[in-house]
């Protein structure tokens, strides 16, 4: 049954794990490595400067060790939210880091409208409380501000929720459309396949969604 406004239900099944043990424990080890092959961390790189504000506020959510922001974009400042506080200290572009569990605690830590974009790279797949998470990244955002989720068929199965692991490529993109309309406050989002993969090459992808500027919108 669809829920009010007509959208499909977010049902508590769909983020199941097939480890349910505390997060922390399976991040606290540092993992000093990057989860797409260097073809795809160089497409990433290119569209991130093609979309990204030059000399903006950006927020890296679920964070690590690189970022994945190319120089040219020269951001004013630069937050980076994830689990691994080794992790986060080795990234040379952050200018804050805070380490916390959004599966836990998904309120972010900033005042309304710190960011003019942000982005999350590869990890949507563990988020079991998504909508709330991605309506507080609106929160966060100022009014236009850009949200950019990208993803690959990477991933640690056992911390991937149901959802993501019974879906395709495709069809990733149109769970992570159905997490932008349930947080609200989001313009319509654009899918982008950034590179098809194929053998001995990840493939990578981008969902993109701008928070609406009408007044109001917090």
């Amino acid at each position: 049954m669809a829920e009010p406004g007509g959208l499909p239900p977010l049902k508590p099944e769909y983020f199941a794990r097939e480890d349910e043990s505390d997060d922390a424990l399976f991040y606290a080890q540092p993992r000093l490595v990057t989860h797409i092959d260097d073809g795809a961390i160089r497409a990433l790189e290119a569209f991130y400067g093609d979309l990204l504000p030059r000399g903006g506020r950006i927020l890296d959510l679920m964070s690590s060790w690189v970022s994945h922001l190319p120089a040219q974009l020269a951001p004013a400042f630069v937050a980076g939210l994830g689990m691994n506080r080794i992790e986060l200290e080795q990234n040379p572009v952050l200018d804050e880091r805070v380490v916390q569990d959004l599966n836990r605690e998904p309120v972010l830590p900033w005042p309304a409208a710190s960011f003019d974009a942000a982005v999350c790279t590869v990890s949507v797949q563990y988020l079991v409380r998504p909508a709330e998470v991605f309506a507080e990244v609106r929160r966060v955002l100022a009014p236009g501000g850009v949200f950019a989720v990208a993803y690959s068929n990477r991933c640690f199965p056992t911390k991937a929720v149901a959802a993501w692991r019974a879906l395709d490529d495709r069809d990733h993109a149109a769970l992570i459309a159905l997490y932008f309309a349930h947080a609200g406050g989001f313009d319509e989002p654009v899918a982008y396949q950034l590179r098809p993969g194929g053998p001995g090459s990840d493939p990578l992808y981008c969902v993109v969604a701008r928070k609406g500027g009408a007044a109001g919108i917090t």
